[in-house]
C-alpha cells in the first residue's frame, strides 16, 4: 500500500478533534498525520499534544494566525512526506478501511491524480436527507470535500493547492473550485461501492446550506455565486498554465552531468 499523509486543520476543534484523530490513527496507511492549529483558542492543542505522546505519527503545527482553512491545509501539505495526501476537517470521521481503499486503488491505477470517498452525511436536518433529491446531489458533494479526497503530493503541489482567496474564507467554495481544477485536467474518480467518511452536521455549515439552495429551499445571493464562478474560473486557468509549462520543461537524459 502506498503511504498517507492526513492533514487536518484545526480551529476551535476541540469538541470533535479527538473523534477525528480517533479515526486516523487506526488506519495503517497513515504514516503521517499533520495537525495544522489555526489561531485556536480553546483546548484544540492540548489534545494534539496528547494524542502526540502516545502516537509518533501525530504532529502539530500552529499557524501564527488564523488564515482560514484553505491556507491551513496548503501550509500543512508543505509539510508532509508521504506520497499521497489526505485530508479531512476536524469535525469529520473515516470508517475503518477508508484509506485502505483509496491507497490501493491508486497503487492499484498508476495513471490516476485522486481519488475520492463516498461520504455519509450525519445529523443533517430531516428535511434535506429525506428530499428525493438527496442522493443525487450528496453524491455531488463528495465529489468536492476536502475530507474526500486522497491525491497523490506531486499533483496537489502542481495545482498549487486549495485557493485562498478572502472571498472563499468568507464564503466557503474553495473546495469546489479545486475540484473543478481537478477534474477538468485529470479527472476526479469516487469510490462509491461503500460510504468510507463521515461529515457530521452543525449548524451554519456550507454543505447545508449547497443542498437548500440545490433544493430551492434557499435562494443564493446572485453577486456571490457569480464571485464564486469568476474565481473558480481563474484557479482553472492558473492550474491549466501551471500544468501546461510543466509539461514542456525538459527533464535531463539519464546519466548526464
Amino acid at each position: 500500500m502506498l503511504p498517507v499523509s492526513i492533514v487536518i486543520p484545526c480551529y476551535n476543534a476541540a469538541a470533535t478533534l479527538a473523534r477525528t484523530l480517533d479515526s486516523c490513527v487506526i488506519q495503517p496507511e497513515a504514516a503521517q498525520i499533520v495537525v495544522v492549529d489555526d489561531g485556536s483558542s480553546d483546548a484544540s492543542i492540548e489534545i494534539v499534544r496528547r494524542y502526540g505522546e502516545r502516537d509518533a505519527r501525530i504532529g502539530l503545527l500552529q499557524m501564527p494566525v488564523n488564515g482560514g482553512a484553505a491556507r491551513a491545509r496548503n501550509w500543512a501539505a508543505m509539510h508532509a512526506t508521504q506520497p499521497l495526501l489526505a485530508f479531512i476537517d476536524a469535525d469529520d470521521e473515516y470508517f475503518p478501511g477508508a484509506l485502505a481503499a483509496a491507497s490501493g486503488f491508486l497503487e492499484q491505477h498508476p495513471g490516476e491524480a485522486s481519488i475520492r470517498l463516498d461520504v455519509e452525511y450525519a445529523g443533517f436536518p430531516a428535511e434535506i436527507v429525506g428530499h428525493p433529491q438527496f442522493d443525487a446531489h450528496a453524491a455531488t458533494l463528495s465529489n468536492t470535500v476536502p475530507s474526500s479526497l486522497i491525491i497523490r503530493r506531486p499533483v496537489y503541489a502542481a495545482l498549487g493547492g486549495f485557493p485562498m482567496d478572502a472571498f472563499f474564507r468568507r464564503n466557503g467554495g474553495e473546495d469546489g473550485a479545486f475540484s473543478w481544477a481537478l477534474r477538468e485536467l485529470f479527472g476526479n474518480p469516487r469510490l462509491s461501492d461503500a460510504k468510507r467518511v463521515r461529515m457530521h452536521y452543525h449548524p451554519r455549515i456550507h454543505a447545508e446550506r449547497y443542498f437548500r439552495i440545490c433544493f430551492g429551499m434557499q435562494a443564493p445571493v446572485q453577486a456571490d455565486l457569480e464571485e464564486s464562478f469568476r474565481l473558480s474560473g481563474q484557479f482553472l486557468e492558473a492550474a491549466k498554465a501551471g500544468i501546461a509549462q510543466l509539461r514542456t520543461l525538459n527533464a535531463p537524459a539519464a546519466g548526464a552531468a
